[in-house]
This record gives C-alpha cells, sequence and structure tokens, in this order.
C-alpha cells in the first residue's frame, strides 16, 4: 500500500464513519485535579486549559520528540488558542474523555501547542494540512513522525471520527513504515517549497496600473449591500480597506470609497461590534455582520482603531470617532495590565456557551431599558425576527437621524438617551460570568495596539492616547527587548520567553518609525534602525531579499518558513518592506529603498491576482508609483502646524521636523520662524508658514 492511499483509508474513515455508533460516558469532570499533565507548569492560557486532560499532553520541546524516536510513536501536534471556540469543543468531547486519552497516550507522544506563543510551529503545520486537505483552521490538528515530518492532519474531528483516525494511523505507521516515510518525506519538501518565490533580477520597475488591475478584480466580490466580502463568514480584514480607502482617494474612484464607508458603517452597526461595551469580535458568521463569532483578538482590535481614526482624518463622521473612543475604553477597562501591556484576548464562551455573556432576552433587555424600551427596541433593532437562537444580539439597521425622528427627539437627545441606556446595560452585563481572559502578551500584537494609540492621538490629538502608547512603551523597553536588542515574543507576570518572531522585529520597528512621526524625536527613528539592522542579520534571506520568520539563532523546525501573503494581520515581509521604505525615505538611504524594491519586485507579478491577500503590499506599490510627499515643518511652533495637517487625511505623505534634527532633508531648513517644505523625493517646493498653503502643494 502506497503512503497516499493509506492517508486516503484515513479520509475515507473520516467521512464514512457513523456518527450513530454508542458514546459512552468517560468526560472528566470540568478541570478535574485528579488528572495532571505536564501542561501544567506552563504559562500559556490555552496549554494551561489543558492541563487536566487525562491527556499526556506535553508542551512542545526537543525532548517531546527524542520520547518519541525512543518509543517509536507518533507524534500528535495539537495546535490551537484560548478563545477557539471549536478547540474547546474537541477539548470536551475528545481530550477530556478517559477512553480516547488512553488511545492518545498509549499510540503517540501529544504535544500541545498555543499557537499565539509558537506561531512558527502553527505555519509549519497549516501549511502541511493544507497541503493535504485543501484547508485549514484551529483547532490544528497534525500527526507527524519522530522527527517532526508531518504525515497526516485535519481541524477539528468529532470524537468517533478521532478515534477512528487515531487507531488507523497507528495501524498504518505499524505495518507500512516504509510507505509512511516516504509520504513524510515528499510533504515535508512540499512544505519546504510551499514559500518558494521567483526572485526577481531584472529593473524593477512599477507601474500605478497594476493597482487598477488589482482592485478591478477585486471589486467583483464586493458586497456592495452590507460592505465587506460578498460571502460568509466575513473577516473585517482592516488592511484590506487601508489600502482601499487610501487608492480610493488617490485616484478619485468614488465607488470604491463608497464600499469603503459602506463596509466601516455596516461594521459599526453590525453584532460584530460590542455595542455597549466597545471593541470588534473576531468575524461574522453571516453576511450582515449581525452573529458574530464573539471571542475579541487584541490584533483586530488594534488595526481597526487605526482604520477608524484615519477614516475620521478624510470624513469627520462621528461614528468613526465613537467606534475608535468606545474602542480604546474597552482596552483600557478591560485589555491593559497595571504594567501598561495588553492582553491577548478575550474568550467566545462562558458558563461553556458561546456568546452567553453578550446575548439579551427579550424580557430582561425591557426591564433594564424602563420607560425608554421603545426607543431601544428601535435603536438595536430588537425585532422577533432579529432574534438569534432566542435572545437578541444588539444591532443597528437605521442611523441616529432616523430613530431621533420616529421619538421626535434631537440626536443630542437621542445619543444621550443611549448612552444611559448603555451605560445600565454594561453595568447589568458585568454581573455576568465573564469570558475567559487570555493573559498572555505578545510583542507583535501590544505594538499593534500602541501604534492604533498613536494614530488615534493624531486623529483627536487626545493626550490619553499617546499616554497609553508611552505606558505600553516603557513595558515594551524594560521586559521584551533584551540587553543585546533582542526581542521576546511573550510575556506574562513578569516573565519574557520564547525568542522574538520577523512579526515582532517588524511591529516593533514599524511603531518606531509612528512615535517619530507624533513626537519629532529621531531616538525613536534611531533605534528603528537598530531593530532593521538586527532583523537583517538574523531573519534575511540573502538571495531574495526576503525574511524568514524565524531567527537563524533559534530552534529549527522541519521547514523555515517565510510569510508573504498579508492576511487577518499583515504579512511579516509586507509590513518589513513599507518599514523599508519608510525608513529609507526618512534617511535617504538607497540601500534600504532598494531593498523595499526587490521585495516589492518579488511580489509584484502576484499582488493583482488576489487583492486582499496583497493589501498592504498595494500599500507599498502605491508609495512607490504616486507622488509620496516628504514634509518637513520646522519651528517652535511645529506641533500645532501637525496638529492641523492631521485634521487632513494625507495618506501618500511622511512628515518629519521639530525645533532640531539631523535627518537629510532637515538640513538648513531650521528658519526664524516656524516654517513648512514640501517636497518629492527630495526635491522641495518653495516653503510657506500655513498649512492652507502647504496643501495647495499637495496634489
Amino acid at each position: 500500500m502506497t503512503a497516499r492511499k493509506i492517508i486516503s483509508c484515513c479520509l475515507i474513515i473520516l467521512f464514512n464513519a457513523s456518527c450513530a455508533s454508542s458514546q459512552n460516558n468517560n468526560k472528566v469532570k470540568e478541570k478535574d485535579p485528579v488528572y495532571t499533565n505536564a501542561l501544567i507548569n506552563e504559562s500559556s492560557p490555552y496549554l494551561l486549559q489543558h492541563a487536566h486532560n487525562p491527556v499526556n499532553w506535553v508542551p512542545w520541546s526537543d525532548e517531546a520528540f527524542l520520547t518519541a524516536e525512543k518509543e517509536d510513536k507518533l507524534v500528535l501536534v495539537s495546535i490551537g488558542y484560548s478563545s477557539c471556540h471549536w478547540c474547546h469543543v474537541m477539548e470536551h468531547e475528545s481530550f477530556e474523555d478517559t477512553a480516547v486519552a488512553q488511545i492518545m497516550n498509549e499510540k503517540f507522544i501529544c504535544i500541545k501547542v498555543d499557537r499565539e506563543e509558537r506561531p512558527d510551529v502553527d505555519q509549519v503545520y497549516m501549511n502541511a494540512v493544507q497541503l493535504m486537505t485543501g484547508q485549514g483552521g484551529w483547532p490544528l490538528n497534525c500527526f507527524t513522525l519522530p522527527d517532526g515530518r508531518p504525515i497526516y492532519g485535519g481541524t477539528y474531528f468529532p470524537k468517533n471520527k478521532w478515534v477512528d483516525v487515531l487507531n488507523q494511523l497507528h495501524a498504518s505507521y505499524q505495518n507500512n513504515k516504509k510507505e509512511v516515510l516516504d509520504y513524510a518525506g515528499k510533504l515535508t519538501e512540499g512544505i519546504q517549497q510551499y514559500d518558494l518565490i521567483d526572485v526577481k533580477e531584472e529593473n524593477k520597475i512599477f507601474s500605478a496600473d497594476r493597482l487598477d488591475e488589482m482592485v478591478s478584480k477585486w471589486a467583483i466580490s464586493f458586497d456592495n449591500v452590507k460592505g465587506g466580502a460578498n460571502r460568509a463568514p466575513k473577516f473585517p480584514l482592516p488592511n484590506n480597506y487601508e489600502f482601499l480607502m487610501q487608492y480610493a482617494h488617490l485616484t478619485g474612484n468614488d465607488s470604491v470609497m463608497t464600499h469603503v464607508d459602506l463596509t466601516l458603517t455596516q461594521l459599526a452597526y453590525g453584532g460584530i461590534y460590542d455595542q455597549i461595551g466597545g471593541g470588534f469580535a473576531r468575524y461574522a458568521t453571516d453576511l450582515n455582520w449581525k452573529i458574530p463569532h464573539f471571542e475579541k483578538m487584541l490584533y483586530d482590535n488594534a488595526q481597526l482603531v487605526s482604520l477608524y481614526a484615519h477614516a475620521y482624518q478624510r470624513t469627520k463622521n462621528p461614528l468613526y470617532k465613537e467606534v475608535v473612543y468606545e474602542t480604546l475604553d474597552w482596552v483600557k477597562r478591560e485589555m491593559t495590565t497595571k504594567e501598561g501591556a495588553f492582553y491577548s484576548a478575550l474568550d467566545a464562551d462562558s458558563e461553556g456557551e458561546e456568546g452567553k455573556f453578550y446575548v439579551w432576552g427579550k424580557d430582561e433587555l425591557k426591564e433594564i431599558a424602563g420607560e425608554d424600551h421603545e426607543i431601544l427596541k428601535s435603536y438595536y433593532n430588537l425585532s422577533i425576527a432579529a432574534q438569534w437562537e432566542g435572545k437578541y444580539i444588539l444591532h443597528r439597521i437605521k442611523n441616529d437621524e432616523t430613530v431621533a425622528s420616529e421619538f421626535d427627539l434631537s440626536t443630542d437627545e437621542l445619543n444621550k438617551k443611549i448612552d444611559q441606556i448603555n451605560q445600565r446595560l454594561l453595568t447589568e452585563r458585568s454581573k455576568r460570568e465573564r469570558p475567559g481572559l487570555d493573559d498572555k502578551s505578545l510583542t507583535s500584537w501590544n505594538c499593534l495596539m500602541t501604534t492604533a494609540y498613536l494614530d488615534a492621538y493624531l486623529a483627536f490629538n487626545d493626550d490619553s492616547f499617546l499616554a497609553a502608547a508611552l505606558a505600553n512603551l516603557d513595558w515594551f523597553e524594560k521586559y521584551q527587548m533584551r540587553k543585546d536588542g533582542k526581542l521576546w515574543h511573550t510575556y506574562k507576570e513578569k516573565n519574557s520567553k520564547i525568542e522574538g518572531f520577523l512579526e515582532d522585529y517588524a511591529f516593533a520597528i514599524q511603531m518606531y518609525v509612528k512615535f517619530y512621526e507624533v513626537t519629532f524625536d529621531e531616538d525613536y527613528l534611531d533605534k528603528s534602525k537598530v531593530l532593521l539592522a538586527l532583523t537583517d542579520k538574523h531573519f534575511k534571506d540573502d538571495k531574495s531579499g526576503m525574511y524568514f520568520f524565524t531567527s537563524n539563532e533559534g530552534s529549527q523546525l522541519v521547514a523555515r518558513k517565510m510569510e508573504l501573503s498579508d492576511n487577518v494581520i499583515p504579512a511579516s515581509n509586507s509590513v518589513m518592506a513599507n518599514n523599508l521604505f519608510d525608513i529609507g525615505t526618512y534617511y535617504y538611504d538607497e540601500e534600504m529603498l532598494n531593498h523595499a524594491q526587490q521585495m516589492m519586485a518579488n511580489v509584484y507579478n502576484q499582488i493583482q491576482t488576489y487583492g486582499a491577500g496583497y493589501s498592504n503590499w498595494g500599500i507599498l506599490l502605491s508609495k512607490m508609483t504616486n507622488s509620496y510627499y516628504e514634509i518637513a515643518i520646522t519651528g517652535n511652533n511645529w506641533k500645532n502646524k501637525m496638529q492641523e495637517f492631521q485634521t487632513h487625511y494625507i495618506p501618500n505623505a511622511t512628515f518629519m521636523g521639530g525645533e532640531k534634527g539631523k535627518l537629510p532633508l532637515l538640513d538648513g531648513k531650521f528658519l526664524d520662524e516656524t516654517t513648512i517644505f514640501v517636497c518629492v523625493n527630495k526635491s522641495c517646493q518653495m516653503p510657506v508658514s500655513t498649512v492652507s498653503e502647504a496643501l495647495k502643494q499637495i496634489k
């Protein structure tokens, strides 16, 4: 029997195993302390969730694979994260079942991995499962040889199918080892080639037409009724809308801009947005953004704060401002540590039910709203048809003006009443059992949220936002930056660990650049250059100019991956390419700018094929193909001038200046009075003294 036939047999079993077979009652009581495995010594909330399973879980380590080799057992690498609903379901159905655990313990070495702690491990085995099955997700369960090479995998398995897979794989390994080994070799070769790119050696000449092609193909999938993509589930994908908003603004494409504003409005109206507590859930399961998958992730909310802040600069839409303030209120209230760091996520489940913390009963809402119930009913669409599993997910289908007119109120009067109702609802909700908190702090996600605070500060000139950003920076430099300048990836309770990945360096560099833009303190740019040099030394592939996800000093997996495609978070390579362009622009560093061009060239032929997967690359290409302004503001009144600039949406510009500075563009530009210089590629127009005059020089 060939290796492919072995896997085919497994697939046949998966799809034909009967769901009607008897189920014994072997469930372990909730977190039964009778069972304690090696995960009890971990800090990850996800790993600790499994510390009292009867499965003999061990954390990822070289020792685990040495044990597998010694005992000649297959390895199960089971990957998830603390707020993953289907991870909880599979744990409850299978990993808490003593009979299932007995099979796993006898026949496999079982490794539990928090994908947020070890995104490198997740990348390798996600690629493996995608190659085998054409799809991926979490929980991710991948079976490997004792040397880590994968042989089979999938995502969520119902209990009966899971048992069949365990038994079949064990039998295949015992009886057909040569075929299994051969298949593992071919699959590993496929994983290693998964991210290979063609290095473009010819002249790097780019055209804005490529962006037109990209958006034209992409627009076919726009939902022009409810915004977002025309399919479910629907993810916010904020970087997509950062790019589309920039593109529409720079090209004057009204239809694309209409789609952007439609999406931002419907997101803010939807059940995916926590209408009374602020913050967005990870995605919606329906086309209308109404029914969320209720987990709240720090990275989503960080990017959405930046997006809505930028959209407010463009439109002055009060809804966008409301979203920023409410979301950051939630971050401050529920997601910030005493050291100024940010937690990772809130679970979708509470009391064993998805969304129970967030949904409401009809009578419950009526009692809380009192005499304002009819207003609440209209504002949050509390119709019978809008119920979800007999409960209400608060969401909107009308704007403020429409609801206010229904009750003969001004919009200010309506907003005051809604604020009062929301506060009562929030107080009542706080009495419920809360969703689980993933209380680790990740360097990359923290840098994203700090950047979001800085974007909000620029948009609203609110000093509390800058204070929060500075507090997080203090935590970052104290705990996540090692004495040698390298970064740690994760933190919890004053314990930093796991060597930083490319995403940590990329978003930290981006954060430092944003701090410079806010403060004009060149120390921040100097720090960004130090991190960039470390990234080049330990992550760069000299052949392609791209970056590996893992350091050359870190533990080596069966494949060393590159993150190229933008997803719910922009790809670390696209972030690095933008960093190189931005820092190279500040310093007139041709080597950095050429490096950014090489990275762009490597993906240039792909970006028009799937816009949603190359949006951050699209932002870089826009910088390279449109007029990109270097705006210097010098003199003692630079802060006021900068704040005035930030009342406008200018995505194709970088700002610099202050009362002093050593950047090349600032040479000779410190005059007796505050002055503005608008330049493109080092060539400056006549200096002016007012923002309005400078804006006329920006096309």
